[in-house]
């Protein structure tokens, strides 16, 4: 009787716990500005989401290198400004392996000519066009088999619903590496081609 009661409680403390770091991820999450977007259609884990124009910052992936902290360190103040801006989510991944790429977007509000230019080279402010995204949600660590994955279902479901989309895909990361991959929210966007 004595084990059944340790066992019982032991899962109760385990569930309490996973409720409790479930929460503080999101609370995390929470806690930053994110690109802002319209929902104008959803079915399961797929969004049709209208996007105003962005403004990010973007440097190249080259291997391990330190993209992250190039970004990182711009908005901490390493720019022509010395003006400290606020982080967003997601944390943008486009392109292929040869020529990928890594943008934080800036806050609402901040146009390409206000954002401080880059003091650091390999790094470039860029606007880019809004216009109309689907956009799947996916879960699990980052990863070319989570992405190919995530990416082909989007593309299953263009093709079912006799959409067209243009230009590559692009990965929205939106959760600090300590987030348990099973808890973390992933994107993957593609443009939409007009008339679509």
């Amino acid at each position: 009787m004595k084990t059944i009661m340790k066992i019982a409680f032991m899962c109760l403390a385990l569930v309490a716990l996973a409720g409790l770091i479930s929460a503080g991820c999101a609370a995390v999450r929470a806690g930053y500005d994110s690109a802002s977007y319209r929902v104008v259609r959803r079915e399961g884990g797929i969004e049709l989401r209208d996007y105003p124009a962005l403004v990010w910052v973007e440097t190249p992936m080259r291997g391990a290198d330190d993209s992250f902290m190039r970004l990182f360190r711009f908005i901490g103040g390493k720019n022509s400004a010395q003006q400290k801006i606020s982080m967003t989510t997601p944390v943008i991944m486009a392109g292929e392996a040869t020529n990928a790429t890594m943008a934080f977007v800036m806050p609402k509000g901040m146009s390409a000519g206000q954002t401080p230019k880059p003091n650091e080279p390999g790094l470039s402010v860029r606007e880019v066009g809004g216009g109309r995204f689907a956009v799947l949600r996916f879960r699990g660590g980052r990863s070319g088999k989570n992405e190919t994955r995530a990416l082909a279902e989007l593309r299953n479901w263009l093709a079912r619903e006799k959409l067209k989309s243009e230009g590559g895909p692009v990965f929205g990361y939106f959760d600090p590496p300590w987030t348990p991959s099973f808890l973390r929210r992933n994107e993957v966007m593609l443009r939409l081609s007009m008339g679509s």
